[in-house]
């Protein structure tokens, strides 16, 4: 007997928008691009969390040969509550070369346009109200706007 394989459930955690200012190193020798998204600041909100993107954190993606890039990305965020959170994610970024020259020249492009996709974990001090996040797993959709890329997060329950 085969055992019932669990469908993934989620529940929506915040939408998070980031500003950021980008930089371009170049090609390496490793063989992929790589460039710089330092965050200047954003918002993030949702029913049981809102807050700031705090300035200083960032996205030190990696552009594979074939174009697609590959994130790693460390924010921190202030809740309205007054908590702080350092929050990562790694994913993927594929998108048709039209719509890569678009955000290259500061365009935006919806989260239909892209396969844009991340893996989120949160660290919290162990007392803060929002400590419960130490222990979940998210998901996030994104979407790409002039100032910067924007996220819809998912608990993975």
């Amino acid at each position: 007997m085969t055992p019932a394989r669990p469908e993934p459930r989620t529940r929506h955690l915040f939408r998070m928008d980031v500003a950021v200012t980008r930089q371009i190193v170049g090609q390496v020798p490793e063989g992929y691009a790589r460039r710089a998204g330092i965050v200047t600041g954003g918002r993030f909100s949702g029913d049981r969390l809102s807050g700031a993107v705090l300035p200083g954190g960032g996205d030190w993606p990696r552009q594979r040969p074939d174009k697609g890039l590959a994130l790693d990305v460390r924010l921190m965020l202030r809740t309205d509550d007054g908590d702080t959170l350092y929050m990562t994610y790694t994913g993927r970024l594929i998108a048709p070369e039209d719509v890569r020259r678009r955000m290259a020249a500061g365009g935006s492009a919806g989260a239909e346009e892209m396969y844009f996709r991340t893996l989120v974990q949160f660290e919290a001090a162990t007392d803060a109200r929002v400590a419960w996040l130490n222990d979940i797993v998210a998901v996030g959709i994104g979407s790409n706007g002039a100032q910067g890329p924007g996220y819809e997060v998912y608990e993975l329950l």
